[in-house]
Parts: C-alpha cells; sequence; structure tokens
C-alpha cells in the first residue's frame, strides 16, 4: 500500500542513504520491526550512512525511538550514523528519544542477579519480622494473662464461650467426617498393601499410631487454621478496618485483653477436644473398613489396638494439641491487627493467615517429633 512505511536503501559511493517514507507511528509497528530489523544488519557495511526523514510523513514516539535505535546500530569504529532531512516539528521528539541512555545486556544480567539476591534479602527480613511479630504477640497475651489472672474480675468469660462454641462445638461435625473418612482411606490402603504379604492384622498397628501421634492432631489443626484462624483474621481486620480497636484503646481497653485473650483460650481449650473427637472417628472409621474390607473382625481390631498403642501416643497427640492451637491463634491474630484500611489488605491478610497458620503447625509437629524420639516416646 502507498501509505504504509518504507525504508530504502540508495548507495552514494562509499556511502549509504536509508530513506525512511510513509507513516512511523505504533500503528505499522510489525512492519516497522522488519525494517529496521533488516536495516540493522547494514552495520559496518559502509563507512558512511545516514538516515534520511525528510519523506516521513507522520511520526510518534515509536517510530521516533525506532530510528534512534536503527542509528545507534549503525554507528560502529567512531563513525556515527547521522540523521538528516529532520523537520522542526519532529526534532524535539527525536531530541528526547536521543536522551534516553542504551540498554547494555551485561548490566541486564548483573541487574537480575542483584534483583534475585534482593527478593532473598527481602524474604529473610520477611521472615524475620513475622517472627518477631509472632513474639510479640505471644508476649502481649502472656502478660494479659497475668493481669486477667490478678484481677479474675476482667476476665470476658461470656465472649470465651461464645468463641469456644464457634471454634469447637460448630466444627464438630466436619472434623468428624473428615477424620473418619481418613481413616477409612489409612485402612483401606494398608490392607490393600499389607495383604500382598500376608499382614492384614498389622493395619491396626499403623492406624493406631498414625491416628493418635501424628495425622489426627495434624489434620484437626490444619482444619481449625482454615476454618477458626482465618475467621480470627476477618474479625480482628474488620475492626481494625472501622477503627473499632483504636476505639477501645480511646475508651481505657486493652484490645489484646478484650479480643485476643478470649479467642486464644477457646482454641487452646478447643483443639484437643476436637483432636480428641477426630481421633475416635478416625479409629472408628478405620475399625469399619478394616471389618467390612479386610475381614478384620471388630473384637480382634480392638484386641490388636489394645496390644498396639500405649498411652504414650495419646498423650504426645494431646501435648501436641494446645501448643498448635497457640500457634495458630497467635499467627490469625498478628495477621488481622495487621490489617490496613482496605479490603484488598483484609484479603491478603486472611489467605496470609491460613498460610502461616499451616506452615506453622507442620513446622511444630516435625520439632515435636524429634523432641519425643529424643526422649523416647
Amino acid at each position: 500500500m502507498a501509505d504504509d512505511p518504507t525504508l530504502e536503501q540508495i548507495a552514494q559511493g562509499d556511502g549509504l542513504a536509508l530513506c525512511a517514507a510513509g507513516p512511523w507511528t505504533a500503528r505499522f509497528a510489525p512492519a516497522l520491526e522488519r525494517i529496521v530489523a533488516d536495516a540493522e544488519k547494514l552495520a559496518g557495511s559502509r563507512p558512511n550512512i545516514f538516515i534520511d526523514v525528510s519523506q516521513i510523513s507522520r511520526l510518534d514516539t515509536f517510530g521516533a525511538w525506532l530510528i534512534e535505535r536503527l542509528r545507534r546500530s549503525l554507528t560502529q569504529g567512531g563513525v556515527e550514523a547521522k540523521i538528516a532531512g529532520l523537520s522542526l516539528n519532529y526534532s524535539s521528539l527525536v531530541d528526547e528519544v536521543r536522551r534516553v541512555p542504551a540498554a547494555d545486556p551485561a548490566p541486564a544480567r548483573q541487574r537480575a542477579l542483584t534483583g534475585l539476591i534482593e527478593d532473598v534479602g527481602r524474604n529473610v527480613v520477611g521472615f524475620g519480622t513475622t517472627l518477631t511479630g509472632l513474639i510479640g504477640m505471644l508476649g502481649a497475651v502472656l502478660a494479659a494473662s497475668g493481669r486477667v489472672m490478678r484481677h479474675p474480675r476482667s476476665f470476658r468469660l461470656t465472649s470465651t464461650v461464645h468463641h469456644l462454641e464457634q471454634v469447637c462445638w460448630r466444627a464438630v461435625p466436619i472434623v468428624v467426617l473428615i477424620t473418619f473418612l481418613i481413616g477409612c482411606i489409612i485402612s483401606q490402603q494398608g490392607i490393600f498393601h499389607f495383604r500382598k504379604f500376608g499382614a492384614d492384622i498389622f493395619v491396626v498397628d499403623m492406624l493406631g499410631v498414625l491416628v493418635l501421634r501424628e495425622i489426627g492432631v495434624l489434620l484437626v489443626a490444619i482444619m481449625v487454621a482454615g476454618r477458626s484462624g482465618s475467621a480470627y483474621t476477618a474479625e480482628l481486620g474488620s475492626m481494625k478496618m472501622r477503627e473499632e480497636i483504636d476505639a477501645l484503646r480511646t475508651m481505657g481497653f486493652d484490645p489484646i485483653e478484650v479480643l485476643v485473650l478470649p479467642r486464644m483460650l477457646a482454641l487452646v481449650i478447643a483443639l484437643p477436644i476436637l483432636a480428641f473427637l477426630g481421633a475416635i472417628a478416625a479409629l472408628y472409621g478405620g475399625g469399619l473398613v478394616a471389618w467390612l474390607y479386610g475381614g478384620v473382625q471388630p473384637e480382634a481390631f480392638l484386641i490388636r489396638l489394645r496390644d498396639a498403642i500405649s498411652i504414650d501416643h495419646f498423650v504426645v497427640g494431646m501435648i501436641k494439641a494446645p501448643v498448635m492451637a497457640a500457634v495458630i491463634g497467635i499467627v490469625a491474630c498478628v495477621e488481622g491487627l495487621a490489617v490496613e484500611g482496605s479490603a484488598e489488605s483484609l484479603g491478603q491478610r486472611t489467605t496470609s493467615s491460613v498460610v502461616k497458620g499451616i506452615f506453622f503447625v507442620i513446622v511444630m509437629d516435625g520439632v515435636f517429633a524429634i523432641f519425643f524420639a529424643s526422649i523416647g516416646m
């Protein structure tokens, strides 16, 4: 088409003229990119090359940058390619583009490496800030607990009972259902694989130890972190957005004592109860599948379970539960009080609360596993 951009090559002795014509605008970006890329291959072919832009009908920033890029590509060996025929209307635009520094590939790689190191540093600092916040919240909760013990009348019993109902009583159906299904799955898979060796009955040992020591309490803690931890963060974050927490401070109340302590106490009481109910449901589901799928009679299942496990397995799970509850509550409250004044911040903090809560629960489970193994439990 006549109105398409062009770049004609005209030989002039030992020199070369590149005559640009037509509209050099972003509308013709693909064609201009190809034209300029082909012209850049002429670098070093002639001692003198200049770019004639007198026939350009329209020029925008994109076209001006391509012309400047071509000029820089053709400049070699101390000989600078020149731009000729530039009209007054476009001279200021080309001059402005010329002030943009050229990109250097080596520094780009260096900047990429620097950016990677910077990201690692920021993540390390962020993790340290998270740990500092959690330790600070733990100290604030312990201090508030000490004040409540000195002045029992300041304890918010009604609030604690309300949160205990929300965290414990209303969570029983979903916890029992999920742990029951997990017990069924563990039992079925254990029987399926142990049957190859004629050791079906050993599924009872595996089920009892896993449920009471590890899977039972860990699974319940993860469910509580997703269900109750996110709710705590959302509640406190909404209060922070509506400036209700600032209003409590103005009235002389400690937000930690009024809002955080009842939630923490409810969570610490609820998680061992839920872990116990979840373990019973998982053992029941596993025993049911062992009977119906594996042919293990209920009497034989109970006798083998009694011989396979000891009170230590139950105690280990019950010791883990309140500690995991405290970790979940502290993470949730820290994230809730860190919410800023936007709905986006509330969503980000709620998501962060669930992720960090589950992460620290799994870390604590690993720490407990190492500790109990070292003391022989």
